[in-house]
């Protein structure tokens, strides 16, 4: 069974984030997107909302499962006999950062990093930069699954009415 895992905050999951898991889940058998746990940030959507957005808009995948983790990720993917991590490229500062990351991961486990470049629509893309631009009124349907907009359109109106 060949296994994979895509991490990331996912706060929330965008369509760059999902094309990527979709080629990942084309790739493998089963793809595990690992939701970040950080305690030093507070996110806009709880981790249980973000790991329920992604069932949602990737069930019919039929091959991804959605955990959340804490701790270094290779310590998730030996837990689980994951032997390689898939993430997307947006730009060459993503590279110098990420094949750092990498070289790192494979020397404490052994676990290879794969490298997919992202899809030129979303390269720009970002949860922080969707939020923003929601945030201020923009339209960001072009950029986020339906229902991720509906739920980001919502907690952006319960924060602007509990402000």
């Amino acid at each position: 069974m060949r296994r994979a895992v895509c991490p990331g905050s996912f706060d929330p999951i965008t369509n760059g984030h999902l094309d990527i898991i979709a080629r990942a889940s084309r790739l493998y058998d089963v793809v595990h997107v690992a939701v970040m746990i950080n305690q030093s940030k507070h996110g806009l959507f709880s981790v249980e909302e973000r790991m329920e957005l992604i069932r949602q808009v990737t069930a019919d995948f039929g091959n991804v499962e959605v955990e959340s983790f804490h701790g270094l990720l290779v310590d998730f993917c030996k837990q689980r006999d994951i032997p390689a991590i898939v993430k997307g490229l947006r730009a060459v500062s993503d590279f110098d950062y990420e094949l750092q990351m990498a070289q790192m991961n494979n020397g404490l486990s052994g676990v290879e990093t794969l490298f997919v470049p992202t899809n030129p629509t979303y390269s720009f893309l970002s949860s922080s930069l969707v939020k923003e631009v929601a945030t201020w009124g923009g339209d960001v349907s072009h950029l986020l699954p339906p229902l991720v907009r509906e739920a980001l359109t919502k907690r952006l109106g319960e924060k602007r009415d509990a402000g």
